[in-house]
């Protein structure tokens, strides 16, 4: 009888101690809701436009847990939000997505900042003087680096000599990169600590330009430049993760709240990684590995990866390269070089061999983003993911061709019929106008920069910039896109204007289309109730003012997870 009691009393406990539990759990779960949809802060009486179609325009937006709560007219949206709420009055100004620059190469930007800028010299003998100008700040023996000459812009547009630059520093190495990254010079120093000689073979995807006599002139050309940079001493790891956060701090500086960033290393990521740790860098890297990264086997097993760090990284594909630049001359085409005949330019990696590659991704589930510039090159690389799309189907891979410059026109609406994403960058566009039509001439130039082109088969444009190449403000590639025309707004109505964009057409390549290009158009992209708080107060309403006047808007806050991180006086950052 007593052991029926006590066998009674124990199981009465337990039960209580199981719905307490379970009544526990579930008090906290909601609290811990309660608390992620628990409204901070308010931003009210502004013109939101937020890309969303079905409710277009708002006054105000509530923000808590990182996310968009509520969204519509001022009186509505502080009626709902409570005493609790801080409130910022934006003042009448108009408030947009934040924007994401979908192609971009983040780490070299931030290391390109301590470089010699070489982007508007106009003749060789101006590289030259910038170079001399910065030699004092060098001790012999250290490499002089820099970026962004283009031969395009001076008298004379053939390569120059690497030993040009011999007699402008001490006894220093020198090498300086192209502007669009697929070509540098290097001087007799730099040649001679990379080994290079008369002796030494073209690498494969690699070119060593050579004077009459064999002798290596000091160009390099895509594969070619890795036998010089790969003996440059690299930054720290302390150093990288310091230039990173400025980095950053500049993008947010210029409406960016994250980057799609093109080709990185497993280090790299272990970098941002520990930077969003120790909550250092506002901002948010969707990252691609590149191809020939040494443990990618290993990481492709591991799956992609996907909102670390309360959204702020992702890893979500591989990045490929099929050709080089036009302006190297290097791109791919389907015939000669308009003014370079016996030129089609170059593959960077052997067609099987790129096709293994992308199909090892596409199994694994990574999307592939592949360097595609010149016809040959899209159209290659449109093949190999027909081949791979029919004989092992993955539905809605969203794979991307990146930058798909010049494409033919029986291939433009393949893209479309695939669901390849063309990835374009819009201020290519208008850097390359001046001379584009020279490479390509006529025929080909109706399949080049076409976006409205590709708009009408149904395809989706991400925009980017592919800075450093580009600069890094969005608002000059809006301001491309809408106008094809350079700052000084020429050509005049544009150059071939029919493959304008529209400024909504525009805005939403840098951010809901850039989101749909990582697969988060239902994370981020327009300001819509349970999407990321993240969204700009920006100077002029940028539908309403005139297309030419759209360079200057200025930033005035930019919001990431509801809060401000970069503002001007009248929106200080929140600490």
């Amino acid at each position: 009888m007593l052991g029926r009691s006590v066998r009674l009393v124990t199981a009465v406990i337990l039960l209580a101690i199981a719905v307490c539990t379970i009544f526990g759990v579930g008090w906290g779960v909601a609290a811990r809701e309660r608390e992620r949809n628990r409204v901070e802060a308010v931003y009210y009486n502004g013109r939101v436009l937020t890309l969303d179609e079905e409710a277009p325009t708002a006054e105000a937006i509530a923000v808590g847990g990182g996310k968009i709560l509520d969204i519509g007219l001022t009186e509505d949206v502080l009626t709902r939000s409570g005493p609790q709420a801080a409130r910022v009055d934006l003042g009448g100004r108009t408030v947009i997505p934040g924007l994401i620059d979908a192609h971009a190469h983040f780490l070299s930007y931030a290391l390109g900042r301590t470089r010699i800028d070489l982007v508007g010299t106009e003749s060789l003998a101006d590289v030259i003087g910038t170079v001399a100008m910065h030699r004092d700040k060098y001790e012999e023996g250290r490499w002089i680096v820099g970026r962004g000459w283009d031969q395009n812009d001076w008298p004379d547009p053939r390569y120059p000599h690497g030993r040009l630059f011999d007699s402008a520093v001490h006894r220093n190495p020198v090498y300086l990169v192209r502007v669009c990254g697929h070509a540098a010079i290097a001087n007799s120093e730099a040649l001679r600590l990379a080994g290079i000689t008369s002796e030494t073979p073209d690498p494969p995807g690699g070119r060593i330009v050579r004077d009459e006599a064999g002798e290596p002139t000091g160009v390099l050309i895509d594969g070619a430049m890795e036998l010089v940079s790969k003996v440059i001493p690299q930054p720290t790891r302390a150093e990288k993760k310091r230039l990173l956060v400025e980095a950053a701090h500049a993008c947010l500086s210029v409406g960016l709240v994250g980057v799609q960033v093109m080709g990185v290393t497993s280090e790299t990521v272990s970098i941002y990684k520990e930077l969003f740790e120790e909550e250092a860098l506002p901002f948010r890297i969707t990252a691609y590995y590149l191809n020939d990264e040494k443990d990618l086997d290993s990481l492709l097993d591991a799956g992609p990866l996907r909102g670390y760090a309360d959204n702020h990284l992702s890893v979500v594909g591989v990045k490929f390269f099929t050709d080089g630049s036009l302006g190297a001359r290097s791109a791919a085409l389907l015939e000669d070089y308009s003014d370079d005949p016996g030129n089609r330019g170059l593959l960077v990696v052997d067609p099987e061999e790129l096709y293994g590659r992308v199909l090892a991704c596409h199994k694994k589930g990574f999307q592939t983003a592949s360097h595609a510039i010149g016809d040959r090159g899209n159209h290659l690389m449109l093949d190999i993911l027909e081949k791979i799309l029919s004989e092992y189907r993955i539905e809605d891979m969203r794979h991307r061709i990146e930058h798909a410059q010049v494409v033919s026109q029986e291939d433009i609406p393949r893209f479309a019929t695939l669901g390849v994403i063309p990835s374009m960058q819009f201020t290519h566009c208008t850097s390359d106008m001046p001379w584009a039509g020279k490479r390509l001439g006529p025929a080909r130039l109706l399949g080049a920069y076409a976006w409205r082109s590709f708009l009408s088969t149904g395809c989706r444009i991400p925009g980017g910039s592919d800075f450093p190449v580009e600069s890094i403000n969005p608002f000059l590639g809006i301001y491309a896109a809408v106008t094809r025309m350079d700052l000084q707004g020429n050509p005049e109505g544009g150059w071939m204007p029919e493959q304008c964009l529209s400024v909504e057409e525009a805005l939403r390549a840098f951010t809901i289309d850039a989101a749909y290009a990582v697969h988060e158009e239902d994370l981020t992209g327009t300001l819509s109730p349970g999407k990321l708080a993240d969204f700009i107060v920006i100077s002029d309403d940028i539908i309403s003012i005139a297309p030419e006047a759209i360079p200057g808007i200025k930033v005035l806050a930019t919001v990431l997870g509801g809060k401000i991180v970069y503002g001007t006086e009248d929106f200080p950052v929140h600490k």
